[in-house]
């Protein structure tokens, strides 16, 4: 099939450095109610198929509002949820 191009949403997060990096949603998804999406990094015009972040969303009308999970307990079973549902 060759090289097909996928177009992504992406959106900025800060790392614990300070330093920011731009992240491709690669899914989306729910869990207990709550809205999700899993991301991966991007690194110059490619998305990096190593590492998956999950992050927890707000959405609105016109947009989205990512937030970190920062309770590690609450991370690995939204994590954990994630890899069952894929």
């Amino acid at each position: 099939m060759g090289n097909e191009f996928k177009e992504y949403i992406t959106f900025v997060v800060s790392t614990r450095d300070g330093d920011e990096v731009e992240m491709a949603v690669i899914d989306q998804f729910e869990f207990e109610n709550k809205a999700y999406v899993a991301a991966a990094l991007v690194e110059g015009d490619t998305v990096s198929d190593e590492g998956c972040f999950i992050y927890r969303i707000k959405v609105g009308e016109d947009d989205f509002k990512v937030e970190k999970i920062t309770n590690q307990i609450d991370y690995n079973r939204v994590a954990e949820a994630y890899m069952e549902m894929i």
